[in-house]
Parts: structure tokens; C-alpha cells; sequence
């Protein structure tokens, strides 16, 4: 039976223990992550996403930064599960961070006023789409991922680590690296709640 877009989907979990050997190379992941970007829709065609792959050093320099921001942050006793599970997102083969182009949004409300409040409810959107694609692609290729929000915290610094401009707005982290744990099985809800037919 041919493979379906719904096959890929139920490939994309959420993989936390991870291992530095990626099952493709870096070129080719750099290729996927590329190609998933580039395709992920937008409204109004606006391509808004960005990303930036970290691999190496670049990846252990995202991690202790997260660490050293949260670390002041953190009640009594939280100091050792909170350093374990940073860790394991640095585990793996590296990181990819995931920005909006807000200077784009904001021309975007000049040039259409008519649908000017929902920008940057759509930019969000455009966001999602780009990181469940990259995600899904990623985990066609054997590749696992998860999905983690600290860009309130680590923005400023990033931006001016890598040199990006200050329009970029830092909305998720994606750690990424070989498979070295499966995740518990998924459950879900009833379906027949979630998804209504009215003929």
C-alpha cells in the first residue's frame, strides 16, 4: 500500500531521548529542513518563517545559555531535573530554531488594513504550519525530534549571537538527534467528540 501523508504523521512524536548519530547526514538534513520551510504554507503567501540550524558547539553554546537564563528562575529543589532535562535536549545532534519575520507582518497590516488585527494571529499560524512540517519530514527520515519554548528568555541573546535582526522573533526550539528511546504509547481522545458532520 502506498505511503500517505497520514503514515508520515503518525511517524511524528516526540522524541526526548536522543542520541548524536543522525541516521542522514547534515547536508541532507539541512536539505529537508529547507524544503519543509519553503513549502509550509502562509497566509496571504507571506512567508514569514525562518530557521536557523544549530549542530556542535553552536548547539552546546543554545543549551548552556537556556540554562544559565532559567537557572536564576527555578524554586528550591527544581535545580536537578530541570539541569537533566536541558541536557537531554543538548543529547541529541542539534537544534533548530524557529523565528517569524515580524518586519513582514507589520507591512503586511500597512498594505492590507482591512485584515490588519489578524497578522500576527496568521503569522502564528504560518509558524506551526513550518514546524509540524519540518517535524513530520524529520521523522520520515528516522530523525526525532521534540518541540520547546524558551524564546522568551533567550531571544536577545540569540539574535545577537548569531547576528540576526531584531524583527526575528524566536517562537520554538526543535531538538533533534537519532532515535535512542521510543516514546510510551500516544493516547487520544474520542474522535467523534473533535471532528462534527453536519449534511
Amino acid at each position: 500500500m502506498e505511503h500517505t501523508i497520514i503514515d508520515s504523521m503518525k511517524m511524528r512524536r516526540s522524541i526526548y531521548h536522543l542520541g548524536k548519530e543522525l541516521p542522514i547526514s547534515n547536508d541532507q538534513l539541512e536539505e529537508t529542513v529547507k524544503e519543509a520551510v519553503r513549502l509550509a504554507p502562509s497566509a496571504f503567501n507571506s512567508q514569514t518563517s525562518r530557521a536557523v540550524i544549530l549542530f556542535g558547539d553552536e548547539n552546546d553554546w543554545l543549551w548552556d545559555l537556556v540554562w544559565q537564563k532559567v537557572k536564576p528562575l527555578l524554586a528550591e529543589g527544581q535545580e536537578h531535573s530541570t539541569k537533566a532535562k536541558l541536557a537531554s535536549f543538548n543529547s541529541g545532534a542539534g537544534t533548530i530554531l524557529f523565528f517569524e519575520e515580524l518586519a513582514t507582518v507589520s507591512q503586511l497590516e500597512k498594505d492590507f488594513p482591512l485584515y490588519s488585527e489578524n497578522f500576527r494571529l496568521w503569522s502564528q499560524h504560518a509558524s506551526g504550519l513550518t514546524q509540524f512540517a519540518v517535524w513530520t519530514a524529520l521523522a520520515e527520515q528516522g530523525v526525532g525530534a521534540s518541540l520547546q519554548h524558551y524564546g522568551n528568555l533567550i531571544e536577545a541573546d540569540v539574535q545577537a549571537h548569531y547576528g540576526l535582526p531584531s524583527t526575528w522573533s524566536l517562537i520554538a526550539q526543535m531538538p533533534f538527534g537519532a532515535v535512542a528511546g521510543e516514546p510510551p504509547a500516544k493516547h487520544f481522545g474520542n474522535i467523534e467528540e473533535r471532528v462534527l458532520v453536519r449534511q
